[in-house]
């Protein structure tokens, strides 16, 4: 894993975006398209702001899939991930992509789960964008997480301290209003990408910062599992990084 510390979280989010978009060009110039995973959440939106922005890019010959959504939450409420990622990823690129693939959790999750197992199965994935939270977890897979499941997406129930992180962040007004299930990508499909570009600033996510790069591999701290990944690059602001012995 390699780790790229910044003074700034526009810093971070500005390297994170100018790593990954080199690596999406790169991939296009390889096969003529690319596959990536968007992450949501707070951590990534200048990361975000960069990348829709990113010179030489060939969105008609992108296709995207993103992490996880709310089971039971429609896409016209504040916090849905596909309303998040429609407004702030695919509405502001400079040409629509090739397809984006939402997670829809309104129906049938168990069914949603296997038709978005099929369609990234047909499309693996070039560069992967994500954060880590502040449990530690990747996606929605929260300590204990489930390291073994070869499924692409899978149901998870969510535990209180990603619950109250949501709730911290703005998104819901009670901790009650936060979901207790979503579906999320699994921890082995997130780590069949060919690159992972895992952009993680602010100070709430130092103590996970250091689990996952200085502690031992282990489903209790999710995103350890990142030190196994050939190419992985950790891009951290100078408070997140404050935690690390390195």
């Amino acid at each position: 894993m390699d780790v790229v510390v910044t003074e700034t979280k526009q810093a971070c989010g500005e390297k994170a975006a100018a790593h990954g978009a080199e690596l999406v060009r790169q991939a296009i110039a390889a096969s003529g398209r690319a596959s990536i995973i968007v992450a949501t959440g707070a951590s990534q939106f200048e990361m975000l702001g960069a990348l829709v922005t990113a010179d030489g890019i060939d969105w008609a010959r992108v296709t995207g899939f993103h992490l996880d959504e709310y089971i039971g939450m429609p896409m016209t409420h504040p916090a849905s991930f596909r309303k998040y990622l429609k407004e702030r990823f695919v509405d502001r690129l400079p040409s629509p992509p090739a397809a984006f693939h939402y997670v829809n959790g309104e129906d049938d999750p168990e069914a949603e789960c296997r038709r978005l197992g099929r369609l990234i199965s047909r499309h693996p994935i070039d560069v992967a964008f994500i954060g880590i939270g502040e449990n530690g977890h990747l996606a929605f897979n929260d300590p204990p997480a489930d390291f073994e499941t070869e499924q692409p997406y899978i149901v998870v129930d969510l535990d209180e301290a990603c619950r109250r992180q949501q709730l911290g962040e703005g998104w819901f007004p009670a901790l009650d209003d936060v979901p207790t299930r979503a579906i999320s990508m699994s921890i082995r499909q997130i780590m069949k990408s060919a690159a992972i570009v895992c952009t993680v600033p602010d100070a709430r996510k130092a103590r996970a910062v250091k689990g996952a790069v200085e502690g031992r591999v282990t489903p209790e701290c999710p995103s350890s599992i990142l030190q196994r990944h050939a190419a992985a690059a950790l891009f951290l602001d100078s408070a997140s990084a404050s935690l690390l012995d390195r």
